[in-house]
């Protein structure tokens, strides 16, 4: 199983789900770039389709089963379309295709962006620390306040930031084509579309639309969880997938 992580998080988030998978599942779980063990993004190339690259030489030749978590989630939906026959089943986790979202919902995506301001005005002032704890605030329901976390965390989390930005366009703008005719719409790998029952209405936007454009796919809510659902509740999250893999 590929299993692809969150932005400001690394492939080392997966080990509580792994740990509920058991040995019937090989999980492989690169870091993205500027992420983890991974080379720094080197701020020029476009990062989705960096973090695509990595995720697909991180594969095997034959088809697998891939789980994507957030901007995972998104990139995971791309491998799915773009290469269905390396994809046996799909889960993804509340995943940030906000396109799709705001098709369905354009108030809760405008809502969500409110929120998100003072992400995006240290961001655009280069202040990264700011924007790593204005981004943590908004998506981390596990974290403890900022000036709690480890600094080694907290310098992960600064290093990773800059990526954000540069997957607007993927996320936003469908860049990637998947919501063109002959893209999510055709896709027919085994798929479940996860969230948290506290989930974002931005999220939920996107999910329902999600859900409606795939035909193969079916919602999961996890009880209790936020987007953090893979680390705060791991063992839920991998009783949805062990289930998908046993119908896949």
């Amino acid at each position: 199983m590929l299993a692809l992580h969150c932005t400001m998080a690394f492939g080392g988030a997966w080990a509580g789900f792994a740990k509920h998978t058991g040995e019937q599942v090989k999980l492989i779980a690169p870091d993205m770039a500027s992420h983890g063990a991974s080379a720094d993004w080197d701020m020029h190339s476009d990062y989705a389709d960096t973090v695509l690259a990595g995720s697909l030489a991180a594969m095997d030749d034959a088809p697998m089963d891939i789980v994507g978590h957030s901007f995972g989630g998104a990139t995971a939906l791309r491998i799915a379309v773009m290469y269905p026959e390396r994809v046996r089943s799909l889960t993804v986790i509340e995943p940030v295709l906000f396109c799709a979202g705001a098709a369905r919902d354009p108030a809760a995506i405008e809502a969500y962006d409110k929120v998100a301001q003072p992400f995006h005005q240290a961001a655009e002032a280069g202040d990264w620390e700011t924007a790593a704890r204005e981004f943590n605030s908004q998506w981390s329901d596990v974290a403890p306040p900022w000036d709690k976390v480890p600094e080694r965390t907290r310098a992960a989390m600064v290093r990773a930031v800059p990526v954000v930005q540069d997957t607007r366009a993927f996320l936003y703008e469908d860049t990637a084509g998947l919501l063109q005719p002959g893209g999510l719409d055709a896709m027919q790998v085994p798929t479940v579309i996860m969230r948290g029952e506290l989930a974002h209405p931005a999220v939920i936007a996107t999910n329902d639309a999600l859900a409606q454009i795939m035909p193969n796919a079916v919602q999961s809510v996890i009880t209790g969880a936020g987007h953090m659902a893979p680390i705060s509740h791991p063992k839920l999250v991998a009783e949805v997938v062990l289930d998908l893999l046993a119908r896949s």
